[in-house]
């Protein structure tokens, strides 16, 4: 049997495969080019890490991203830029009814960004810088000495806080992600993966590599026979007469989004009536586990798949939904259950061809929501985000004055395809009105909170309760708000010098 080839380590951007947690510093440059010919050749020079595996983890670390925009101020032309996906190539904020879809109106409307929410203020490269604990500052002011002068100008300059992977609210964050399969072993035969696995295919990151489905997703081809400069990029795997200018990149989707602290923990304890206990069950009850990151179902006793049989992750993820349908361990509609709510291709209980035919035709179903919530594994998102901002203990929350400033989350997961992934996951299940058999509730931390087009509110949270009905939280303020956003290519590192040889091309015809 013909053994896929391994992964190119070496031209795939670090980001993808370590997340550089141990570099605990990090600045995020929204730049905008001003002279693409200068802005090509300190790309082209640029000294990004690679995912090449190190036993000397690196002190600082580049990795480099670009908009749809961005791509054509270097130059890129627009036969190539057409072969790169619709979400990408329109952008996140410049369709108004992909705002409507991903929740961004009212408060979280682009026009009230500051920054990417119009043609002006889109960023055409995301600079990720990462360091060592007090290397940063000297770190990145010399990149930007590099730079900058009249190649780039700053659109935003976004910090970062170093929090120990404590979100603002105060629970433990980046627990749980999909774990990709880089050795390239694993079946995307239905028969054999139709239950949940935290297993993810390398193209569900990647393009160029096999996705959930067993295909390639849609991306830049080049015939070399048009341009012989593409010898330099990869090869196509399923076409190898053409290469590859996706091949080891990734969709980069970015937003900021601001956290109110004091907000979130007064409305808590309001409503328990200043009960600690109360007000601590009702906030773990919304994110869908404990501050600790200690989820409120039990561990089943199956390993699950891709996830690590010891340790603190097989503590905290050992679990799926099976045996809680109606959410009355964890809500149905917590933060946690909506952003992955660790479904198999077929629900619990469905085993061997009869059963399989009996659900596929819509019978069978012992739960309203059965069969109501799509496949996760087809949805997963790798997620790199920092916080930025002061922590704010929940005790200094609830004072009657306290200061309010900037503080939340950077926003950042890497996806093949944008729609299926990212955009499902905001539009049907973090802001779905209608998730797993619930009516008129969004996510309890990200909703925006307007009323839907019927005018139904969609401010409350229900809490089922095997004893009787549930209990409902009624009036919850929005906690998020959309600050920033775009969507960005991280190309790999052939791809990006690649794209990065237009302008000079250009420079030289018309010196």
């Amino acid at each position: 049997m013909h053994r896929p080839a391994a992964p190119e380590y070496g031209d795939i951007q670090a980001l993808a495969r370590f997340g550089h947690g141990g570099l605990k510093e990090a600045r995020f440059l929204l730049l905008a080019i001003v002279d693409a010919v200068r802005a090509c050749e300190w790309i082209r020079g640029a000294s990004v890490n690679s995912a090449e595996w190190s036993e000397s983890p690196p002190q600082t670390a580049l990795q480099i991203a670009i908009s749809a925009e961005g791509l054509r101020e270097l130059g890129v032309c627009d036969d190539l830029i057409e072969q790169f996906s619709d979400e990408f190539i329109v952008g996140m904020s410049a369709d108004s009814n992909r705002s409507r879809r991903l929740g961004d109106v009212a408060d979280n409307a682009p026009d009230q960004w500051a920054w990417g929410g119009s043609a002006d203020a889109v960023p055409h490269l995301l600079l990720m810088l990462y360091a060592k604990t007090d290397q940063l500052t000297t770190w990145s002011e010399n990149v930007l000495d590099q730079c900058f002068g009249e190649a780039f100008k700053i659109i935003a300059d976004l910090d970062t806080t170093d929090n120990d992977s404590i979100e603002p609210f105060g629970f433990t964050d980046g627990i749980s992600q999909p774990d990709i399969d880089w050795g390239r072993e694993q079946s995307t035969d239905l028969h054999q993966r139709d239950r949940f696995s935290n297993l993810l295919s390398l193209g569900e990151l990647l393009l160029g590599y096999p996705n959930e489905y067993g295909q390639y997703t849609e991306r830049p081809l080049i015939d070399p026979a048009s341009d012989p400069q593409s010898l330099l990029l990869p090869t196509a795997e399923e076409q190898p007469h053409l290469r590859d200018l996706g091949r080891n990149g990734s969709y980069l989707v970015m937003r900021q989004l601001h956290q109110d602290v004091p907000a979130f923990w007064k409305f808590m304890d309001q409503q328990a009536q200043g009960d600690h206990e109360k007000r601590e069950q009702l906030a773990s009850s919304m994110v869908g586990r404990q501050r600790d990151g200690t989820p409120l179902v039990e561990r089943v006793v199956q390993p699950i798949e891709g996830i690590k049989t010891s340790g603190k992750q097989a503590v905290l993820n050992q679990f799926n939904f099976d045996n809680d349908p109606h959410g009355q361990q964890c809500p149905v509609g917590s933060h946690i259950r909506r952003s992955n709510p660790r479904t198999g291709d077929f629900p619990p209980g469905v085993t061997g061809l009869l059963s399989r035919l009996v659900r596929i035709f819509g019978f069978g179903r012992k739960h309203p929501g059965d069969d109501l919530i799509a496949s996760t594994r087809f949805h997963r998102l790798l997620r790199r985000g920092r916080a930025y901002g002061e922590q704010l203990s929940e005790e200094e929350a609830l004072k009657p004055e306290v200061q309010q400033v900037e503080r939340g989350l950077h926003f950042i997961c890497l996806v093949a395809n944008i729609s299926r992934q990212f955009e499902f996951v905001q539009n049907a299940w973090s802001m779905g009105a209608k998730f797993g058999g619930i009516q008129n509730e969004t996510d309890p931390l990200l909703g925006n909170r307007q009323p839907l087009s019927n005018g139904a509110s969609t401010n409350h949270f229900s809490q089922p309760d095997a004893d009787g009905p549930a209990h409902c939280t009624h009036g919850m303020p929005q906690f998020v708000t959309v600050q920033g956003g775009a969507y960005f290519f991280m190309p790999g590192i052939r791809a990006l010098r690649y794209m990065a040889s237009f302008s000079n091309a250009r420079g030289r015809a018309e010196s």
